[in-house]
């Protein structure tokens, strides 16, 4: 695990400040480097968080976003540090050097918020036909991802974590029922961990986006894909407010609503 830094200086707007709830001044994002979370983070900023680390796997894909955001919002204090994502070792340093006992995480209390952005897409062939693939899809985008949730819910006493989960998490379909399968073991974390928290004054969200252009989604047709902009600021509202369940477009609540109560023997009978 390494770091590096990237520091500027000046007062950002508060344009997106009047969304709703609780804006962080403290965010840790972690799989930085996603178009989503990009957005996110920026938006953040833009709204007054005074500091944001970028947490990643790739040193200059996050030098390069740490760069830009400094450019945009030289007051803000931009921070990255490159990390192995789904290492529980790792994952526990990590999260204890951001938000333990002495830190400025711990300081920020209510003011941190915490995003869970990362995960991998493959093709639902290549999943079927390579169990290797397979179980990569599984830990990158769904045991990873709850492993850093349960991390910072165990380490953080205030604030807010959000993770990045999917409408595909709702039902498995048989086009991409390992992602699916992925997101759906973060759904049931989530639960859990709201279950668990529930009346203390640290937040668990759960963000679905659904789909969205981004590189991710380059090789899908792009008819029908929302703009990445317009699903951050949906999420951004959402988390603030520490709802807990947040649809980005929100028509994928009732899409999804429609779509679990379809009785099986219907479904099954459909090809999508």
């Amino acid at each position: 695990m390494s770091a590096a830094v990237s520091k500027g200086s000046s007062s950002g707007s508060a344009g997106a400040r009047g969304n709703s709830g609780a804006w962080p001044t403290d965010v840790v994002v972690v799989g930085a480097t996603s178009a989503i979370a990009e957005q996110c983070t920026r938006l953040w900023l833009e709204g007054g968080a005074s500091t944001a680390l970028l947490i990643g796997r790739s040193a200059s894909k996050l030098d390069a976003i740490a760069t830009d955001l400094g450019v945009r919002f030289p007051a803000a204090t931009v921070t990255t540090l490159v990390a192995d994502l789904v290492s529980p070792s790792s994952i526990s340093t990590v999260v204890a050097g951001f938000a333990g006992p002495g830190t400025p995480g711990a300081a920020a209390g209510a003011g941190l918020t915490v995003l869970v952005a990362h995960g991998s897409m493959t093709e639902q062939e290549e999943s079927q036909a390579s169990l290797a693939a397979a179980a990569s899809v599984l830990e990158v985008t769904g045991v990873s991802p709850s492993l850093w949730i349960e991390a910072c819910a165990d380490t953080m006493s205030a604030g807010t974590i959000a993770v990045l989960g999917s409408p595909a998490g709702d039902r498995g379909r048989r086009k991409n029922y390992i992602y699916g399968a992925a997101k759906a073991l973060i759904e049931a974390m989530t639960e859990g961990l709201q279950h668990r928290l529930a009346g203390s004054p640290l937040r668990v969200v759960l963000v679905k986006p659904g789909p969205t252009a981004t590189p991710m989604t380059a090789s899908m047709p792009q008819k029908g894909l929302a703009d990445v902009s317009a699903v951050a600021g949906e999420i951004v509202a959402g988390v603030n407010a520490g709802r807990a369940v947040v649809y980005a477009p929100l028509k994928w609540m009732l899409i999804m609503g429609v779509v679990r109560n379809i009785p099986s023997p219907v479904f099954n009978k459909l090809n999508f």
